[in-house]
């Protein structure tokens, strides 16, 4: 069911909503098989719903490492390959999905535990090994982590023999206790890192004030300084302005004189020619 599917792809938190909206709507419709079907299907916890979302986001990729997981198995038999090659091959692939799947995780809102972490490689190995084994889990729809396959489980799948019902990987349900313990404290530890975030905002802000305090007391002291200067040149330009007015006048008197003093003495000659 394409339904299911959507399911599986939600935001972890809306899962449980969204599944008793889907059980009700197939109720409704007159599906009530499949509407069980659907009410059955339990909450994943954080590590298997991050490897569901690597399946849906990353289908080529977890399909790589089933068909690697294929060829080692081959070579272990006997077949053609390089074993170690693959086999280094095949853990360089298991790292970097794990990784991929951590990220989803911390993207998810949820912790990144060293035990998450383990759990999340451990369910990536044994999706792989499992390929399209009768029985297998179906990628992209855990609803539990999952146990490493077996020596007995990988010896019947090499062998291509039909494993049995209690060789068959069993989902493992951590305990409500667990599960609570665990989202407790995850809890806290994005508490802790918005307390640090908050924190070091809180400094980042109280420097940029002491900046900003500074860089005004240093542009106001700039700014009398300036207004100082401005003051004396003021009173210089008026100084200096009164000073030419003197000046002018006392020239203007001074050509005053010289053109009497000139007048005068051509006077004097006049008469003396007479």
């Amino acid at each position: 069911m394409r339904e299911i599917d959507a399911l599986f792809q939600l935001p972890l938190e809306e899962f449980t909503r969204a599944r008793n909206e889907l059980a009700a709507r197939l109720k409704k419709s007159g599906r009530a098989d499949d509407a069980e079907r659907v009410k059955a299907l339990a909450k994943a916890p954080a590590t298997a719903w991050a490897v569901n979302q690597l399946h849906w986001r990353h289908p080529k990729d977890v399909e790589k490492l089933r068909v690697l997981d294929e060829k080692v198995r081959k070579a272990q038999s006997g077949g053609p390959g390089d074993l170690r090659a693959l086999l280094d091959e095949r853990r360089k692939m298991v790292s970097d999905l794990t990784t991929r799947a951590s990220a989803i995780l911390r993207e998810g809102g949820h912790g990144v535990s060293p035990d998450a972490t383990r759990r999340m490689s451990i369910t990536i190995e044994s999706l792989a090994s499992w390929g399209r084994a009768e029985g297998a889990p179906q990628p992209g729809r855990l609803t539990a982590d999952l146990e490493p396959l077996g020596f007995d489980g990988l010896a019947a799948l090499m062998g291509g023999r039909k494993l049995e019902p209690a060789k068959v990987l069993q989902f493992r349900r951590a305990s409500k206790e667990k599960q609570s313990a665990e989202e407790e404290a995850a809890a806290r530890a994005r508490a802790k890192e918005a307390v640090k975030a908050a924190e070091k905002a809180l400094r980042d802000a109280e420097r940029d004030a002491e900046r900003a305090d500074a860089a005004l007391a240093k542009a106001a002291a700039r700014a009398a300084a300036v207004e100082k200067q401005k003051q004396e040149i003021d009173a210089r330009l008026a100084q200096a302005k009164d000073e030419a007015r003197e000046a002018s006048s006392a020239a203007r008197k001074s050509a005053q004189a010289i053109a009497d003093a000139q007048r005068a003495l051509e006077r004097e000659r006049a008469a003396l020619d007479e």
